[in-house]
């Protein structure tokens, strides 16, 4: 069974990791796909997942967008609009870290931190509620994180940025709810991608995977899974909540 069948998705900072795995997930459920990156570098990626996505019989494009401004994300959400005709689910999943102690941050770095991965996500949400209100129906999955619940030396933009977006989705969900509009957000652990390769490598894994119940890192499609679980009528009377995908972490 096909769970977002004639369903329209936008996915942030999808080219590659944990975006990229929503994206094909998504796509194997039958929705329709718009997602952003937004380096040239990321291109080619981005190219080849289109190209993954229309393989399995759905539409897919690819937009070069910063999601952390505004007047570009309103121009894609235009695009999508005009393109797909409308949007039944959004994916915050677009995020950086700039790792240091508090002692050494720049204030340049904090504000990159809090514009990807916190604004983003208010850019994003205002921009497509309109569609979603007059629909009266729509989903919304905003990606936060362990650090956001726990904090950690060394992150403290990062867990910042992260707790941010689960109160603002707690918010949302008050504010949408009556129009049948959901939101929910997933808190990942120790998840293996491209970015995260170093973690899993030397005396710092077996430091990280004695903290987790389950004895490995999750992976993409893992929290792939319960993206689509939130974005799909599976999780119809689910709004307002964090999920924690971390092996145990948190226990």
């Amino acid at each position: 069974m096909k769970l977002l069948e004639g369903k329209v998705a936008i996915v942030t900072g999808a080219a590659r990791g944990i975006g990229a795995g929503i994206v094909l997930k998504f796509a194997e459920h039958g929705a329709d796909i718009a997602f952003t990156y937004v380096s040239d570098s990321s291109a080619e990626k981005a190219s080849a997942l289109v190209d993954r996505c229309t393989a399995l019989g759905v539409k897919a494009k690819a937009y070069k967008s910063n999601a952390g401004d505004f007047a570009s994300c309103e121009t894609f959400v235009n695009d999508v609009l005009k393109e797909f005709g409308k949007i039944d689910v959004l994916v915050n999943n677009a995020g950086i870290s700039k790792d240091n102690l508090l002692l050494r941050i720049s204030p340049e770095q904090w504000d990159e931190v809090m514009t990807t991965n916190l604004k983003s996500v208010f850019n994003m949400t205002k921009l497509v509620m309109r569609p979603m209100m007059k629909a009266k129906a729509g989903s919304i999955v905003n990606m936060s994180s362990m650090i956001g619940m726990r904090g950690n030396a060394g992150q403290s933009s990062y867990a910042a940025s992260k707790a941010g977006i689960i109160a603002f989705t707690k918010s949302i969900a008050h504010e949408l709810g009556s129009r049948n509009i959901r939101c929910n957000a997933i808190a990942p652990g120790f998840i293996e991608t491209d970015m995260t390769h170093y973690l899993a490598e030397g005396d710092a894994a077996e430091s990280f995977l004695k903290r987790i119940p389950l004895a490995r890192f999750g992976t993409a499609e893992e929290i792939a899974n319960t993206t689509l679980f939130l974005a799909s009528d599976m999780g119809s009377y689910v709004t307002g909540q964090t999920l924690s995908v971390c092996g145990g972490l948190n226990v």
